[in-house]
């Protein structure tokens, strides 16, 4: 029987770390490119889902209920950029003394990521305890958030005139 220990040859491990530094190199752009994209859809789809909960919660407690930017500072307040988070609040129930309760918080985008919504819903989305978007002046409120990212393809967050949001990718370029 033979003892002796076997192994690769330095031949063969230059031979592999080349083949897996072409490989490497062909992936790793492309890697880059599919992590910005996910990031791109991953913000439009957490404001989708904000706004699913935030209409959610308006029907469960039977209050208004306020989507808000995080900039913005008041809900509803000044219009503001939502890239840098938002803020879900529940109104107190009519002739209670409580403050407004926040449900949840969503952090700021990433860096590269822009959100803007067109006029109706650039400062603030509010649901109805009927789960209608309505503004505070009871005006219907419908509207489309432009998720948007640098060299990528527009996505939208639309809101419709029911209260519910969809996601649609379009075929735009971002600016």
């Amino acid at each position: 029987m033979s003892n002796r220990i076997r192994g690769i040859t330095l031949l063969e491990l230059l031979v592999a770390l080349a083949i897996a530094g072409i490989v490497l190199s062909m992936g790793l752009p492309q890697w880059g490119r599919w992590m910005a994209e996910r990031d791109l859809r991953d913000r439009a789809d957490a404001l989708l889902h904000a706004l699913d909960r935030a209409r959610s919660e308006a029907v469960k407690r039977g209050v208004r209920v306020d989507v808000c930017p995080a900039a913005g500072g008041e809900c509803p307040g000044l219009p503001a950029a939502w890239e840098g988070g938002w803020t879900i609040v529940a109104a107190p129930v009519a002739g209670s003394d409580a403050p407004a309760t926040v449900i949840a918080r969503e952090p700021a985008a990433r860096r590269g990521i822009t959100i803007r919504g067109n006029r109706p819903v650039a400062d603030y989305v509010s649901y109805t305890s009927l789960g209608y978007a309505r503004r505070i002046d009871g005006a219907l409120q419908m509207g489309t958030f432009a998720t948007c990212r640098t060299g990528y393809k527009l996505r939208k967050v639309i809101l419709a005139n029911s209260g519910r949001a969809r996601v649609e990718q379009t075929t735009e370029d971002c600016p």
